[in-house]
C-alpha cells in the first residue's frame, strides 16, 4: 500500500511517538513493538500471579477453591504439568531482553514507560475482573434456578470479595491514566513551546499567517491530544482483551452467536465510517472558528482604549458578529451530520439487547444449556459487541480527535518549515555594519522592497534611514535582524546578542517594573538605586513611587503613555549596554529635549546605532543618511550634505 493512504495515522505517530521513543528511522515500528511486548510481559506476569493465588488457595482451602474456581484450578494444573508454563515464562523473558537492548533509547523515557506499564497492568486487571464476574454471575444464576441456597450465598460472598478487590484497582486505574496524561501533556507542551521559540519560529508563523491561533493549538489541542490518545489506547486495549476473553466464552456457548456478532459489528462499522467521515473536516473547522471568535473578543479587550477613541464599536461588533456567524453556520452543518449519524447508531445499538437471546432460545428451550449459560452468553455477547463496535460508539470522539491531530500536525510542519534554512539574504558576523548587493522582498515574495543596496559603515559612523512611509525602512531593519531573508545579498553585522532593537512601540512584557527595565536579561543583578538612576536619566524618576515600587505587576501598555514607554525602552537599552542599537522611530513620541538627551546618552555610553525616522530633528545625531526612494532607487549621503540638500 502507498504510504499516504494513512495520513492521519502517520500524523498521530509523528506527534505521539517522541514521548516514548526517539524520532529515529523505524522509531514508529519499534514503539509499537515495545508496546506489544510490554503488554505480553504484563499478561505473563498476571498469569503467574493468578496461578499463584489459585494454588495457594487450593493448598489452604481445597474444598472452597474447588467450589469457586474448580475449572480454573484444573486449567492451571494442566498448564504446569504439560510444560506450557514455559511458553508464558518466555513471554516474560523476551520483552525484558528487548527492553534491555534498547535501554539507551529509553533511558530518558523511563517514567513514561513505567506509568504506561502500570496503566496497562490495571487495564488487564479490570478485564480479568469482568471475566471473573461473568462466571460468578453464571454460577450464581444457576444456583438460584436450582434453588441451591448454600451456593447462592457463597457466590454472593465471592462477588463482594471481588467487588472489594476491584474498587481500588478501578480507582487507581483512572488516577494513573490521568497522571500519565498530565506528564505527557507537560512534555509535549514543553517541546512545542521550545520549538515555537527556537530560531524565532513564532515570528515566521505569525508573518506567514498560514497557521491560525497557535495559542489554542498549544493549550487546548495538546491537552485534548494526550487525554484522548490515552483514552483510545486503553479503550482499544480493553476491546482487544474483551474480544480475546469473551469470544472463547461465546464459542463455548454457541458458534452461531460468534458469527452473528462478528457480521453485525463489521457491517455497522463500515456504514458508520462512510457516514461519519464528513465530521472530521467539520470538527476541524469548528475548532478554528471558535478560536477566531475568541481571539476577536480578546482583541477588543486588548485595544479597548483605541476603539473607544475612534468610536469603533459598530465595526468591531460587525467583525465579531461575522466570526460568530461562521461558528454557528459550521456548527449547524456539524449537528446536522451528527443527527444523520445518530439515526443509524441509535438503531444499531438497540438490536443487540435481544439478539443474543433470540439466538440462544432454541438451545435453552431444548434443554441443551442452563439459564445461567444464557445469561453469561448475553454478557459475553455484549462485551464482544461493544469491543467490535468501537468505531460506531466512539465516532464523534474519533472525528474530534482526528481534527485535533490534523491541527497539531500542521502546526508542527509550520514550526519545522520556519526553522529550515532558506536560501536568500545571508547574514555574516562582523565588527561593523555592511550591506552588499542586497535585494529585499516581502516574506511571501509578492513585492520588491529594495534592489541592489550596498553600504558600509565604519565603527564610528552612525546611520539614519529616511524615506516615505511604506517604502521599506522598517523592512530593512528586519533584514538586518535576520527576520526577513527573502531576497539575495549579504548582511554583515555584529552578533545579534550584541545588538539591541528598539521598535516605535516598545514591547511591554507581563511582569513588574523591574522586569521591564531588565528585559530580556531578567536574571541580571541590578540594585534599586541603579534602576532609579537609570529612570532619572530618561526623565521617569517619579515612576517608581507612582506605581508603588519596582516589584508591582501592572498592565504597562495601559499604565504608561507611548512617550513613557519609549523612554522606559531607552532605560532598558542603557542598562543592557549593548555594543550596537537599532532604533525604529524609537523617539517618535518624545519632545525634542528628551530626544536630544537620549541620543547624547547613547554617544556617552559608546553605543553605535542605526536609526529609522521621519523627523528631521534626528539627522544631526547621525553621520550618514540612507534615503530610500523605492526598489533600486536610493542614495547614501553624509548627514551634513543631506541636510543642506533638503534645506534643514
Amino acid at each position: 500500500m502507498k504510504k499516504d493512504q494513512f495520513p492521519l495515522w502517520r500524523r498521530f505517530v509523528s506527534i505521539a511517538q517522541p514521548y516514548f521513543f526517539p524520532a529515529i528511522r523505524g522509531g514508529g515500528f519499534l514503539t509499537l513493538m515495545l508496546m506489544v511486548l510490554l503488554l505480553a510481559f504484563l499478561f505473563g506476569l498476571l498469569f503467574f500471579v493468578v496461578a499463584g493465588m489459585v494454588f495457594v488457595g487450593h493448598s489452604v482451602a481445597p474444598v472452597l477453591t474447588t467450589k469457586i474456581a474448580g475449572g480454573l484450578l484444573s486449567v492451571m494444573t494442566t498448564i504446569f504439568h504439560s510444560g506450557t508454563w514455559m511458553v508464558v515464562a518466555a513471554v516474560l523473558a523476551i520483552p525484558a531482553v528487548v527492553f534491555f537492548l534498547l535501554r539507551h533509547h529509553l533511558r530518558q523515557r523511563r517514567q513514561a514507560w513505567m506509568l504506561l506499564a502500570v496503566v496497562l497492568l490495571l487495564s488487564l486487571s479490570v478485564t480479568g475482573i469482568n471475566v471473573a464476574f461473568s462466571y460468578i454471575g453464571n454460577y450464581f444464576t444457576n444456583s438460584l434456578v436450582q434453588k441451591q441456597q448454600d451456593l447462592a450465598y457463597l457466590f454472593i460472598t465471592v462477588y463482594f470479595c471481588g467487588f472489594m478487590v476491584g474498587i481500588p484497582i478501578v480507582a487507581f486505574y483512572g488516577y494513573v491514566q490521568n497522571y500519565l496524561g498530565m506528564r505527557w501533556r507537560e512534555w509535549m507542551t514543553g517541546t512545542f513551546v521550545d520549538n515555537y521559540f527556537k530560531n524565532r519560529a513564532y515570528y515566521g508563523i505569525e508573518t506567514n499567517s498560514e497557521i491560525d491561533n497557535p495559542d489554542q493549538r498549544i493549550m487546548e489541542d495538546i491537552r485534548s491530544f494526550t487525554r484522548t490518545s490515552l483514552t483510545f489506547l486503553l479503550i482499544i486495549l480493553g476491546s482487544v482483551m474483551d474480544i480475546i476473553s469473551f469470544t472463547g466464552i461465546l464459542w463455548s456457548k454457541s458458534v452461531l452467536l460468534v458469527c452473528v456478532v462478528l457480521g453485525y459489528s463489521i457491517v455497522g462499522t463500515i456504514l458508520t465510517v462512510l457516514i461519519g467521515r464528513r465530521l472530521v473536516r467539520l470538527n476541524f473547522n469548528q475548532l478554528r472558528y471558535e478560536a477566531d471568535f475568541r481571539y476577536s473578543l480578546i482583541h477588543v479587550r486588548d485595544n479597548a482604549e483605541s476603539i473607544a477613541f475612534y468610536q469603533g464599536e459598530k465595526p468591531e461588533l460587525a467583525h465579531i458578529s461575522d466570526r460568530f456567524r461562521n461558528v454557528l453556520k459550521n456548527f449547524g452543518l456539524l449537528i446536522g451530520w451528527q443527527r444523520n449519524l445518530s439515526f443509524f447508531t441509535t438503531a444499531y445499538s438497540y438490536l443487540p439487547v435481544v439478539l443474543p437471546y433470540l439466538v440462544m432460545f432454541p438451545l435453552y428451550f431444548k434443554g441443551k444449556i442452563e439459564y445461567g449459560d444464557m445469561v453469561q452468553a448475553n454478557f459475553a455477547f455484549t462485551q464482544v459487541y461493544a469491543a467490535l463496535s468501537l468505531i460506531v460508539s466512539q465516532i464523534e470522539q474519533i472525528t474530534n480527535f482526528a481534527a485535533g491531530v490534523e491541527r497539531l500536525s500542521t502546526f508542527t510542519d509550520a514550526i519545522t518549515s520556519s526553522q529550515l534554512e532558506v536560501s536568500g539574504i545571508v547574514s555574516e558576523s562582523s565588527d561593523q555594519f555592511a550591506l552588499e548587493h542586497m535585494t529585499l522582498m516581502t516574506p511571501n515574495g509578492n513585492r520588491l522592497l529594495l534592489g541592489d543596496l550596498t553600504l558600509h559603515l565604519d565603527k564610528n559612523e552612525t546611520l539614519v534611514i529616511v524615506g516615505e512611509s511604506g517604502i521599506g525602512k522598517s523592512s530593512l531593519l528586519r533584514a538586518i535582524a535576520g527576520l526577513w531573508t527573502r531576497g539575495e545579498g549579504t548582511v554583515k553585522r555584529p552578533a545579534l546578542s550584541d545588538i539591541f532593537f528598539l521598535p516605535q512601540r516598545p514591547y511591554m512584557l507581563i511582569g513588574s517594573l523591574r522586569d521591564q527595565l531588565l528585559y530580556p536579561r531578567l536574571k541580571r543583578e541590578s540594585s534599586d538605586e541603579e534602576l532609579r538612576q537609570m529612570l532619572k536619566t530618561v526623565q521617569l524618576e517619579a515612576l517608581v513611587d507612582r506605581v508603588g515600587g519596582f516589584d508591582v505587576t501592572l498592565d504597562w501598555a495601559d499604565v504608561l503613555s507611548l512617550g513613557e514607554q519609549q523612554r522606559l525602552a531607552f532605560a532598558r537599552l542603557f542598562l543592557n549596554r549593548p555594543g550596537f542599537a537599532v532604533l525604529d522611530e524609537a523617539t517618535s513620541a518624545l519632545d525634542m529635549e528628551n530626544e536630544a538627551r537620549l541620543y547624547e546618552k547613547l554617544k556617552e555610553l559608546g553605543i553605535h546605532y542605526i536609526s529609522v525616522g521621519h523627523r528631521s530633528s534626528i539627522l544631526k545625531y547621525h553621520s550618514r543618511v540612507l534615503e530610500l526612494k523605492g526598489q533600486d532607487n536610493w542614495r547614501l549621503l553624509p548627514s551634513g550634505e543631506y541636510q543642506a540638500a533638503i534645506g534643514y
